[in-house]
């Protein structure tokens, strides 16, 4: 992938998650990455749909990419490490970044993004209830867990970034963190 390819990606990427699907445009990410204009359909062909549907994808790699790192620890440290990478993103960005896929999932009106953002998530809830149950929960309640540490951390984002607090998230946290113990003792 060439060098200008790669920071377009990212730079949708991060501009999603800072300022939601609409005002992702190429203009904004050529502004963004200094990348020449001439290169916006050398690279994506296919328009604006190619370019966000590969930042999504971009951005859950990145996830799973980071919970990979803690492969064989318990579901107690997974989620928390999960929850890690939500309050790094709200933290250094002051409560203005959030998540690029669900950003996409709440705006787009094409089947195809639609398609991305959703197998994005459906990554996320198999791969974390994979490493949930290595780390010690029955596989059953491994899935379900996972299903909801990610409704409930997006959910908790999105509220903190409404209200710029990290006071909704690490509520949040805090209750996610008592379920995966419990879960982890029985």
């Amino acid at each position: 992938m060439s060098d200008a390819r790669r920071k377009m990606i990212e730079g949708a990427a991060r501009l999603l998650a800072q300022r939601g699907l609409q005002a992702t445009s190429f203009s904004e990410v050529l502004e963004l990455t200094g990348a020449p204009r001439g290169s916006v359909y050398h690279h994506f062909p296919e328009g604006k749909d190619q370019l966000v549907g590969e930042a999504v994808d971009l951005a859950g790699g990145f996830l799973v990419a980071q919970l990979e790192r803690h492969a064989g620890a318990s579901a107690v440290a997974i989620t928390g490490h999960f929850l890690a990478i939500w309050r790094a993103v709200l933290t250094q960005s002051r409560c203005e970044s959030g998540c690029a896929v669900l950003a996409v999932a709440v705006a787009t009106d094409s089947s195809a993004l639609m398609n991305h953002a959703a197998e994005v998530f459906r990554l996320w809830r198999e791969r974390i209830g994979d490493l949930l149950a290595q780390g010690g929960l029955a596989k059953k309640d491994a899935r379900r867990f996972a299903t909801v540490l990610v409704a409930a951390a997006e959910g908790a984002v999105v509220m903190s970034r409404a209200e710029r607090d990290i006071e909704p998230f690490e509520t949040v946290a805090r209750q996610l963190l008592d379920q995966a113990r419990a879960l982890a003792a029985s």
